[in-house]
């Protein structure tokens, strides 16, 4: 496997974090999130995502090959990380999960019909 391109995305102008995915040459798409730290910018998120990877590669050799997979609520149903999962996701959408008003339009007409 070759990897053919790199993107880098900023969560929240990068305050937050970034999100680098690496492409490989089958199309495969790996992401790697990380948390905003004061040594994490643009410039340096490749490399540090790389690193990261090996570091999750290198645990999972140490412990005889398994880590330790936590379905995601959707897969195990969790019906309370659900709910705290939408609870983030409209938080997050605040401003936009407002009710739009709705207004009909009106035709004038003079109400005598032929």
């Amino acid at each position: 496997m070759q990897v053919v391109g790199t993107q880098v995305i900023p969560s929240h102008g990068g305050k937050s974090g970034f999100t680098v995915e690496f492409v490989s040459d089958g199309g495969e798409v790996v992401s790697v999130q990380m948390k905003g730290a004061d040594d994490l910018n643009r410039q340096n998120a490749i490399d540090k995502a790389k690193a990261l990877m090996g570091e999750f590669a290198s645990a999972e050799a140490q412990e005889g090959g398994e880590m330790r997979v936590r379905e995601s609520a959707r897969v195990s149903k969790a019906e309370q990380e659900l709910e705290a999962q939408l609870d983030r996701g409209l938080e997050d959408t605040f401003p936009a999960s407002d009710p739009v008003s709705v207004t009909s339009p009106s035709i004038a007409g003079d109400g005598v019909k032929h």
